[in-house]
């Protein structure tokens, strides 16, 4: 039993690994298109061509950065990678686990990137992995399972914002996965953290730092705040 375990793992870490470097490795195509593309009309025989070298780095940066945020999207999309709520063994052996798997390892360092350079693109990167993001809406923060989250119209989320949509177990060796959902109009203070199975209703407002637990209800036009987050009641004015 051990023996097959041990060997399953083996082979779902090697077709992890084959899937990364497939992906990160389509990634960098464009860009040794664009330099052997630039080397036809400029030799760099000349003290000028070494100048715009500069400039032509940060260019190649910016393509090379754009490719690999588009077709690890589009690969995750097309293959259909994306994992379901519900509570599974976290072992690369387990279907939804080893999706979950797959997933970070191609998307954990792109949303690192993307924080370092911001790019036009993002809300499609999300919707590409699975996110149900509305109109008119800015996610300043990290969005730790976007498959699993769902944002309405119009919502602001602050900078350092976090949304879960796990939880492991080390001890008992599971991981616990929920669906995560905004509505409409909502502010997300900066620093804040929502864990996995929260709703957040129409027009609410969290205040910057508070903690959203596990499958807690914050209800429509209401303000919260603290750990964990409480309703914030406005103070009658003294006549």
């Amino acid at each position: 039993m051990s023996n097959k375990k041990s060997s399953g793992n083996i082979k779902g870490f090697f077709l992890i690994s084959i899937i990364l470097l497939f992906v990160f490795s389509l990634g960098f195509f464009p860009l040794i298109f664009a330099w052997k593309t630039l080397l036809i009309f400029i030799s760099f025989n000349q003290l000028w061509h070494f100048l715009i070298l500069p400039f032509f780095i940060y260019i190649g940066i910016i393509i090379t950065i754009f490719f690999q945020v588009l077709i690890s999207g589009i690969v995750i999309h097309v293959f259909n990678i994306k994992y379901k709520p519900g509570l599974f063994k976290y072992s690369i052996n387990d279907k939804m686990a080893f999706r979950w798997i797959v997933v970070c390892a191609l998307y954990t360092p792109i949303r690192k990137i993307l924080e370092i350079f911001p790019m036009g693109i993002k809300n499609t990167y999300y919707r590409f992995l699975g996110m149900k993001l509305g109109e008119n809406s800015l996610v300043g923060g990290v969005i730790k399972d976007p498959c699993l989250t769902d944002i309405g119209d119009n919502v602001t989320m602050g900078e350092y914002a976090i949304i879960y949509g796990h939880i492991h177990n080390y001890e008992k060796g599971t991981i616990t996965m929920d669906s995560v959902k905004i509505g409409n109009n909502c502010i997300i203070g900066a620093g804040s953290i929502i864990m996995p199975g929260a709703i957040l209703e129409d027009d609410v407002k969290l205040a910057a730092g508070a903690v959203v637990t596990k499958g807690q209800i914050l209800k429509k036009g209401k303000t919260y705040g603290g750990i964990p987050a409480k309703e914030i009641k406005k103070r009658k004015k003294k006549q």
